[in-house]
């Protein structure tokens, strides 16, 4: 029995989602997640069964083939793969991450040119901002696009990029105007096969060992002019926004994988038996899980609170508070995944710690969820700014 109640009635439509993808992590997913974090093996057993069932990418809409599913239900989506195996969470979330930039600012022909094959599972979308010194300072990345006749060429090296090489398409951030500042920098869609595009080795990661992290490196890269997302210089924008939409599906992740390692401590301390009985009878232990569905359950609401205002937001209504909202979500849900991981750790003693079974791992990825897409320092910075403003 799983122990997530929200507390407010979310459509039927979002519960039948929620019980499908569950039902499908749980039988072609899980089974997979010890294999792929030990080999560190991108999880293509996953990938297939999401395409197959047409999750890989449902926030596209159906304008170019999509299923159109609003900021709840892409969260759900992540969220029930999340508990499952996070490396495999992270196939919904960075499609949506590379695409988002091209739903918020890109032109109508590259939307229709590179949408549809996310869509039908025949690519994926990342997305290229982070530089080995441009990292929480993102504009202060270096990476260069001149524009020559109908061209640009992209010289620089981008760093973090998650799913790199497995990847086609990638959105990438670069400087047009060294002038200019942040009103300098641009945004273009890469593809893996252009000309002066390589990629560094994998990274060795503590966690989401399944899902690849690695350089990118232009050199002399050439491109077609029309692979600009908006108009030179409003890339910086368009990447700030884009991350207001996407710190929730890092809520969402993070929320998943605290979900899971709940689900697992609740099942183990209900079997496990010292002193003549099972531990769960134990107060102590009690009060750990109580704390523990308390903190997943406050996640939730703000993730999915976030989820409502990205929706309204993606649908042109102004909203004020959508920033905030995304910082406080991401910043809090993956507070709670990494302390709640931690504590299954606890419950489960010295099997906690080892890799036969599951908790180890979850916290293990649990702690990228406090890192990336912005550090959680970052977020209370994001979070103060838009309160003191």
């Amino acid at each position: 029995m799983s122990l997530d109640f929200p507390a407010f009635a979310l459509p039927p439509e979002h519960e039948a989602l929620r019980e499908s993808v569950r039902a499908l992590a749980d039988a072609k997913i899980a089974p997979h997640a010890a294999k792929v974090d030990q080999a560190a093996e991108f999880p293509w057993e996953a990938h297939d069964a999401l395409v197959k069932a047409e999750l890989q990418a449902v926030h596209i809409p159906e304008a170019y083939g999509g299923a159109g599913a609003d900021a709840i239900a892409t969260a759900i989506v992540i969220e029930e793969v999340a508990r499952a195996c996070a490396s495999s969470s992270l196939i919904p979330a960075v499609n949506k991450l590379g695409t988002v930039p091209l739903l918020l600012a890109g032109s109508e022909d590259l939307k229709q040119r590179y949408l549809p094959p996310v869509v039908r599972g025949d690519a994926m979308f990342s997305y290229a901002l982070s530089e080995p010194e441009a990292g929480s300072d993102a504009a202060a990345m270096k990476t260069r696009a001149v524009r020559d006749g109908e061209t640009y060429i992209l010289n620089g090296t981008k760093r973090w990029i998650t799913n790199a090489g497995v990847s086609k398409y990638y959105t990438v951030m670069a400087v047009t105007n060294p002038s200019a500042g942040a009103a300098g920098i641009s945004a273009f869609v890469v593809e893996s096969g252009d000309p002066g595009f390589s990629l560094g080795a994998p990274e060795h990661k503590l966690g989401i060992k399944g899902s690849p992290t690695r350089e990118l490196y232009f050199d002399n890269c050439v491109i077609p002019a029309g692979r600009l997302i908006g108009a030179e210089g409003t890339g910086f924008r368009t990447a700030l926004a884009t991350l207001d939409h996407t710190r929730i599906t890092i809520a969402a992740q993070a929320l998943g994988i605290a979900q899971g390692a709940l689900d697992y401590a609740a099942g183990y301390v209900k079997e496990r038996q010292q002193f003549g009985k099972a531990v769960a009878e134990f107060q102590g232990v009690q009060f750990m899980l109580a704390d523990m569905a308390m903190k997943v359950e406050a996640a939730r609401q703000l993730t999915y609170a976030a989820a409502a205002r990205s929706d309204r937001a993606m649908h042109g209504e102004v909203s004020g508070d959508l920033t905030f909202f995304s910082s406080a979500c991401k910043c809090f849900a993956s507070d709670v995944a990494m302390e709640v991981t931690t504590d299954a750790v606890q419950l489960l003693g010295g099997y906690g710690y080892v890799s036969d079974y599951p908790v180890e791992r979850m916290m293990r990825d649990a702690k990228i969820t406090q890192i990336y897409e912005g550090t959680n320092q970052i977020q209370r910075v994001v979070m103060a700014r838009q309160l003191l403003r």
